[in-house]
């Protein structure tokens, strides 16, 4: 005998419900979770606040997100679109604007903002796609695409479309490609510090040239001037090269840097 399938509704509440076991370590009971925690106490309200905007029902739904905010510190338009499977953890000072869209099984951290930049009409907030993981005290502000598998590091400032299956980190956010790698929602200690490795790839390149000087001013006047012209001719050439060619192995990280800036 087959089974009938579940309605919407109901499919949803209980994907609501499941991804807190999933990604909560510390919830322990179903009755627990209905009753202590704000994330879910917010998404359902909003569902329901959703489904009367949706009719064009005035006032009441904005009085139940009104509401849902006083008791939670979350704030979702009633006109926003969440997908099953949301969660959004501890969530005090979320923002969803109101023509944000989120995916399904994405994960929202405290003090996150899917915010509008006051410069646009119609489709003003993010998309976010599936699986999207949006870390403490973000912020994604315009009609921004953001892909799936995406990781939005804490306190990064997002303000470009991010593609798929990779990392943003920084202020402004910059993108790290993680294509083929998979990579656990609740890890947060391993986003990777991009600032951090262009900084030491120029130390290194100063370091180097450092080396090349003290060595020029080591030689005699005559063969210092050879070295130096001969140098200059190879430079030229150099950059003859680098007119056709891509960057150099060691130029890598600061071009993957640059490329991301922005987002």
């Amino acid at each position: 005998m087959k089974l009938a399938a579940k309605p919407p509704v109901l499919s949803t509440l209980a994907a609501d419900l499941r991804i807190i076991f999933e990604r909560d370590p510390a919830a322990r009971n179903w009755l627990e979770v209905l009753f202590c925690y704000p994330g879910l106490q917010a998404i359902l309200c909003h569902r329901g606040a959703h489904w009367l905007w949706n009719r064009g029902v005035p006032f009441l739904p904005r009085l139940i997100s009104h509401l849902a905010r006083f008791f939670t510190g979350i704030e979702i338009h009633p006109g926003a679109q969440l997908g099953k499977g949301l969660f959004i953890d501890h969530g005090m000072g979320v923002v969803i604007g109101e023509t944000a869209i989120i995916g399904d099984f994405c994960l929202i951290y405290q003090g996150v903002t899917l915010g509008g930049t006051g410069k646009e009409s119609g489709k003003r907030h993010p998309t976010l796609g599936e699986n999207t993981v949006v870390g403490a005290g973000a912020k994604v502000l315009g009609n921004l695409q953001i892909g799936n598998n995406v990781r939005i590091g804490a306190g990064s400032v997002v303000l470009r479309d991010v593609p798929s299956d990779c990392t943003v980190v920084g202020i402004p956010g910059r993108i790290v490609y993680r294509s083929g790698v998979r990579v656990d929602p609740l890890d947060h200690g391993q986003l990777p510090d991009s600032e951090a490795k262009v900084i030491r790839t120029l130390l290194d390149r100063i370091e180097a040239l450092e080396q090349q000087v003290q060595a020029l001013q080591a030689e005699p006047p005559k063969t210092r001037e050879l070295v130096l012209v001969t140098h200059c001719q190879e430079s030229d050439s150099a950059l003859d090269d680098r007119a056709t060619t891509s960057c150099r192995l060691d130029d890598r990280a600061i071009q993957e840097y640059l490329d991301g800036s922005g987002i």
